[in-house]
């Protein structure tokens, strides 16, 4: 495993482009405040349509074409102008929750990632689609189906896939900051980063985003995690996501998170609100992978 910690000083960015300008705190948040209500697939399955239905027609809005895939309704948002066989960047998400939450950060905070970020790329002409996963909390069960069915059904080919987990929560205490067991490495006590987790075939994904946290001069602390030669799999909580069927199935992803449970109290809880979130931090998330591809595939 290689851990790199990126945590800029606020200098001058090396790369701009307008489209960083528009990502919204705003927006973040009303995404947040709109889903927040439990919404488990079984124990609550109307809310879970009603958030289906919701984040269906905000991605029809800005111009995708938009279909549910699998007997769990995944939510698939395709580029309309993108030709039959090019491959896509994917970016990915989960809607359902746990019965006990409204789930501000798990994960609203992805969700709203993803909406804001595909808001400001859908002008660009830029091969990404956008995958919001169901019953992520019941086994992975939507990123699976999706994975082993949806792409030869839909006759798409990801080139990689960008999973967000949990973004949201970003705290400056020192102590705030715990390790999962078995991590063979040190993490700052701070939790105030942004983690990204890739393993062998992800890994120069990851080594692009360090760079590009940097041309952009990125104000939320980064740490990035690299695995090698299967590592990953001898840690369960690096296997606790959508990330993983991609894995399995040989296709670069990278896990975006902010660690959840090892830092966030409100994990999995009631207390899971939409005013514990930071929006600044999570724009700035966004900017990173907006960023990323327009400064990589414009």
């Amino acid at each position: 495993m290689l851990i790199n910690q990126i945590r800029n000083a606020g200098g001058k960015p090396t790369f701009t482009h307008k489209s960083l300008e528009t990502i919204s705190p705003t927006r973040l948040r009303s995404v947040v405040e709109e889903l927040a209500y439990p919404r488990h697939y079984v124990a609550q399955r109307s809310d879970n349509e009603r958030a289906c239905y919701w984040i269906c027609n905000e991605l029809k809005q800005v111009g995708y074409d938009v279909r549910l895939q699998g007997e769990f309704d995944n939510i698939i948002a395709l580029p309309q102008s993108r030709s039959a066989d090019q491959p896509l960047i994917l970016l990915g998400a989960h809607y359902d929750t746990v019965e006990t939450t409204p789930g501000a950060d798990d994960n609203n905070s992805a969700i709203a990632v993803c909406l804001e970020a595909a808001r400001v790329l859908a002008d660009l002409s830029l091969p990404v689609a956008v995958a919001v996963f169901n019953r992520e909390e019941d086994g992975l069960l939507g990123s699976r189906e999706f994975v082993a069915n949806g792409l030869n059904e839909l006759g798409l080919q990801i080139q990689e896939a960008h999973i967000f987990e949990m973004v949201g929560y970003f705290v400056k205490e020192p102590g705030s900051q715990s390790v999962p067991n078995g991590l063979p490495i040190k993490l700052p006590d701070v939790g105030d980063f942004l983690g990204l987790i890739s393993n062998q075939s992800s890994n120069k994904i990851t080594a692009r985003l360090e760079k590009t946290a940097q041309a952009i001069s990125m104000q939320t602390p980064l740490t990035t995690l690299k695995t090698y030669l299967g590592v990953e799999k001898l840690v369960s909580d690096l296997l606790r996501s959508d990330h993983v069927p991609f894995w399995e199935n040989k296709i670069p992803a990278v896990m975006w998170t902010d660690t959840s449970n090892f830092r966030n109290p409100n994990y999995h809880a009631p207390s899971d609100l939409p005013e514990t979130l930071d929006y600044e931090a999570m724009a700035d998330v966004t900017r990173l992978i907006v960023g990323d591809l327009i400064r990589n595939r414009g």
